[in-house]
């Protein structure tokens, strides 16, 4: 159900209780307070018979712009893609469902698991990269070896093999976690040490739950304190009502959804259309 349709029935009273419910109803579809106030600013001269328009108008310029679905190609190959994100928000099966969009690019990746604290997230992407033919790099078998470590040798490799991009899934413990956070930015420095022109990575990409509405928001905020982003992939929109979190997302950080994630399947990793995803949080 689209925002519009709950929203309609508040806006249009203009009563004095009115906008404290039309702020609710956006609040509870994750816009956040300080997006739902802007929002409602912004319609509060408009007639009733162009509010939905002016909804999606404004929700889209809210949404700004960037650069949909695309990542760099770096000027001295191998381009370095670093996946950040808690457990749980999908980016292990991300880092394949970028794989696999490239390749059909005609682009040749690595995949490289430096989740070196989850055994389950090695093994998983390990699957995923024999599933696409793709080179592989992980830690040793007996489990040794650091995030930066393993970051190292993926770089090296994708080097050695020639690939055009390598895709290094990084650790996801709690964002919380302040150890994470300063692993993160050692991987970061492992990958420009390995590169020939030391200026990887090239994109620093961060995986987020679209389910978790303002959760998604205070993790971003929290990485893009200890690592420069480059964009946002936001994922499980297939099945949730709370988008507005997106454009939280987009007044919290510089960096801008670059994907979105509607299903499991290698197939559903979309580049984000504002002007789409506008048109379906307020009228779908």
């Amino acid at each position: 159900m689209g925002v519009w349709s709950k929203l309609s029935r508040v806006l249009t009273r203009r009563d004095p209780a009115a906008r404290a419910d039309a702020e609710r109803v956006l609040v509870e579809a994750d816009f956040g307070p300080a997006a739902a106030e802007e929002l409602l600013e912004r319609l509060a001269k408009v007639p009733d018979r162009e509010l939905e328009d002016a909804l999606e108008r404004e929700v889209r310029a809210l949404l700004g712009d960037g650069k949909p679905g695309g990542i760099v190609r770096a000027a001295v190959p191998p381009t370095v893609v670093l996946l950040y994100g808690v457990n749980g928000a999908g980016k292990t099966t991300t880092a394949a469902k970028l794989a696999h969009r490239l390749r059909r690019e005609g682009r040749e990746t690595l995949l490289a698991a430096a989740d070196t604290f989850r055994a389950g997230a090695v093994s998983q992407l390990r699957v995923w990269a024999e599933r696409l033919g793709a080179p592989f790099v992980g830690p040793a078998a007996d489990g040794t070896g650091d995030s930066a470590a393993v970051a190292f040798d993926a770089v090296k490799a994708g080097v050695a093999r020639g690939v055009d991009t390598v895709i290094i899934d990084t650790a996801g413990r709690l964002h919380t976690d302040e150890r994470l956070l300063e692993e993160l930015k050692k991987v970061a420095r492992a990958v420009g040490k390995a590169h020939p022109a030391h200026d990887a990575p090239h994109e620093s990409l961060l995986v987020l739950d679209g389910t978790v509405g303002q959760t998604a928001v205070r993790q971003a905020e929290l990485f893009a304190r200890a690592v420069p982003l480059t964009g946002l992939i936001v994922t499980k929109l297939d099945g949730t009502a709370r988008g507005g979190a997106v454009v939280a997302l987009r007044r919290t950080v510089p960096a801008a959804p670059r994907f979105i994630a509607t299903g499991e399947g290698l197939d559903d990793l979309e580049p984000f259309d504002p002007e789409a995803f506008a048109r379906r949080l307020v009228r779908a």
